[in-house]
């Protein structure tokens, strides 16, 4: 009944009674009220429509201020609404947060405050306290829970029964029982995760925080005793033989889940690329627990060195990945492409393989990047570099249509045994990295494009447009850096944001800038509605090639496995999958962003456990951002920190359209991209922030 509703009112700029609703939808039953009355409230709750306080019920894009989106609330004590969709986010002062707590979902509306337009909570919609981690702390002698998310304003009084196996110092999960009063709960300890200060309790912490699931149930631990550890005879019926291929893999050092093996032909100009990867879909069935639990994980998330894996070791690691000299099922993709880039054929097919060998992206760099063969490759040497020429040519084709490469560099956790933090590093990306890289996009762009063209339901990786606005507050930032950039905002295409990046590319300010370009755009999801990729330029995408550690992928061959190899394509399967993919791309997208959020957690975390033995010492680093309240300071290997406005010389003012701190004789200025020495002053793992205090340049090199 939600898409009639949202139709009745999509008209309407007065609120409508719940009598006036029902009488235009003609509803006469005491249960069709019923279900009217709960899409109300759920729609409500969700955003999109807003019921006043005479219980009246406007679509909220018909009203004239009001908004909604999630709080995210900072250490001073402000909050920022992400709205999405390309609309800015919206500043709420502390004062009129109106008992809202950090990652409330809020309705916001503009109130005049002596004669100053600001926004103020009208109203929390949904409030999710479900994975509240926190410490047992001793206070007066008491042991009381304390939240870890500082921004979190609430007292959780914890029941007696619940801590009785608690002791100082114990990280926990709290689950919410009541509201006592505004900002006081009543809740219980569902589950010890370990000491603060045993090994691995800080990733779990920050997972369980998140809402990512460490454990598999009772279930799926069940159906693990029916997988086999071999392929069988039985299994390889209908399927086509490639073990007389020369196929293998290439990974990181430490990879143990690995869901994709390539291969490579050459015939004249053209080139036989095969993507064969892992069948995750014949093991993990639909309706079973191992499928459920995987649609509810809906990723692996990659924490620091901890792997928490969407489906469990025993197949991640077994029977699903692609390890050398063993038959393993596959789905392959085979694609004939010319000296163009261009894919001229393909077929895509149920198989089954035997990976000649597990490679290592730092063996092939030195046979791509080096000309150096390590011991064991000799083989495959010229295999590789075939690999590489082809590789190129896609990656030029790519580029020509607007492919966007931001090149941003990634931080790396080195801990040790006891999982502490002993080295922050760059993550390197070589030529064996982006062949892998440019091979995936081809793989997954030709089985997007071949469903696409049958016009079935299918889940699609999609990427919107940016907004202009965006893009001309970033074009009118770099601008007040110095740097002109001649685009017409009017007409964003993807070779509008490439000719950006390129002409940003030679500035000192580059990876900073890029990554604020970034940030301007939209964020890539999953959906069932075909819009393209911009950020490669695409009019097909999907994700194909990772089905252990995504679900979307899983569900790609699922759908392959169906239309294709088994041909159901009747209305039946059609109008289940139409609407079963939608909760699946909704889903996928929401893990996503969890998964990815505590990554950054846990980055930042780790970043600060690092410093913590570095205090004192002097770095050079980039003034990456500027706020009211002082600058971030980017070092070398990606560690950022804080300088306090209150450790600088003197007075200085923000300037934000300067993107700048001056002093107020106007003497100095800092502006983000300037190069500064920095000296460490503290480091706090528990509360991950770093602090940093500016030093002469004279002394301020440090290794």
């Amino acid at each position: 009944m939600k898409e009639q509703i949202i139709e009745t009112l999509k008209n309407d700029t007065k609120a409508q009674s719940i009598k006036e609703i029902k009488e235009r939808l003609g509803i006469k039953s005491f249960e069709k009220l019923e279900e009217l009355e709960k899409d109300l409230e759920e729609l409500t709750k969700d955003g999109i429509v807003h019921e006043s306080r005479q219980h009246e019920f406007l679509l909220m894009k018909n009203t004239k201020t009001l908004k909604c989106g999630k709080l995210h609330i900072n250490k001073s004590g402000n909050g920022f609404v992400e709205i999405g969709n390309g609309i800015p986010d919206i500043f709420i002062k502390e004062a009129y947060l109106n008992g809202a707590i950090n990652n409330d979902f809020v309705e916001v509306d503009l109130v005049n405050n002596k004669g100053i337009l600001e926004y103020k909570v009208l109203k929390v919609l949904k409030r999710d306290l479900t994975n509240l981690v926190g410490e047992m702390v001793k206070r007066k002698n008491k042991l009381i829970f304390k939240p870890d998310d500082e921004k979190l304003d609430i007292i959780v009084n914890i029941t007696k029964e619940s801590k009785k196996q608690c002791v100082e110092g114990h990280k926990v999960l709290v689950e919410i029982i009541k509201e006592i009063s505004k900002k006081n709960f009543l809740g219980k300890v569902t589950k010890i995760i370990g000491h603060k200060n045993d090994p691995g309790v800080d990733i779990i912490s920050i997972a369980l925080r998140h809402g990512i699931e460490i454990e598999f149930n009772e279930n799926v631990k069940n159906e693990l005793k029916y997988i086999p550890s071999e392929v069988t005879e039985d299994e390889l019926k209908n399927r086509v033989d490639l073990t007389n291929k020369m196929i293998f893999t290439i990974d990181g050092d430490d990879t143990k889940d690995i869901d994709d093996a390539i291969s490579i032909e050459k015939d004249n100009d053209i080139y036989t690329l095969g993507v064969h990867i892992a069948d995750v879909s014949h093991y993990v069935k639909i309706g079973s627990s191992l499928y459920e639990s995987a649609f509810a994980r809906g990723t692996s998330s990659y924490l620091a060195d901890t792997v928490i894996p969407m489906i469990p070791h025993q197949l991640s690691n077994g029977i699903c990945s692609l390890n050398p000299n063993v038959i393993r099922l596959t789905i392959s993709c085979e694609m004939k492409i010319n000296s163009k880039g261009k894919v001229l054929e393909y077929d895509i097919f149920p198989s089954y393989i035997k990976s000649r060998k597990q490679m290592t992206y730092k063996n092939v760099n030195k046979i791509l990047m080096e000309n150096v063969i390590p011991e064991g490759y000799a083989e495959y040497a010229e295999t590789l570099k075939e690999m590489k020429e082809l590789a190129s040519i896609l990656r030029k084709e790519k580029e020509s249509r607007g492919y966007i490469d931001f090149g941003l560099d990634e931080a790396k956790v080195i801990q040790d045994k006891n999982g502490k933090a002993i080295d922050i590093v760059k993550r390197i990306s070589g030529d064996g990295e982006k062949l892998i890289e440019d091979f995936m996009i081809a793989a997954n762009e030709t089985v997007a494009t071949h469903i696409n063209n049958m016009d079935l339901p299918f889940i699609y990786r999609v990427h919107d447009i940016p907004n202009t606005e965006k893009i001309e507050d970033f074009k009118n930032l770099i601008k007040q850096l110095g740097y002109n950039i001649n685009i017409n905002t009017n007409k964003i295409t993807p070779l509008t944001m490439q000719q950006i990046l390129n002409d940003l590319r030679d500035k000192k300010e580059f990876t900073i800038l890029s990554d604020m370009l970034l940030r301007s755009m939209k964020k890539a999801i999953y959906s069932t509605t075909n819009i393209g990729h911009f950020g490669l330029a695409l009019t097909n995408y999907t994700h194909f090639t990772s089905p252990i550690r995504r679900f979307p992928d899983l569900t790609v061959h699922r759908l392959l496995r169906t239309y294709l190899f088994e041909k159901r394509i009747d209305m039946e399967t059609i109008n289940f999958n139409q609407k079963y993919l939608i909760d699946v791309a909704t889903n996928s997208s929401e893990t996503e962003v969890a998964s990815i959020e505590a990554e950054r957690d846990v980055l930042d975390m780790k970043m600060a456990e690092y410093m913590e033995d570095h205090i004192g010492e002097k770095y050079k680093g980039i003034i990456s951002g500027v706020t009211n309240f002082g600058m971030f300071i980017e070092l070398e290997n990606l560690v950022q920190g804080l300088v306090h406005i209150s450790t600088l010389d003197g007075y200085y003012n923000y300037v934000p359209e300067l993107l700048s701190l001056v002093k107020e004789d106007n003497s100095k200025k800092y502006r983000i991209g300037d190069e500064v020495y920095v000296i460490v002053t503290s480091a706090s793992k528990e509360n991950s922030t770093i602090d940093f205090e500016l030093v002469g340049e004279e002394d301020g090199n440090q290794e």
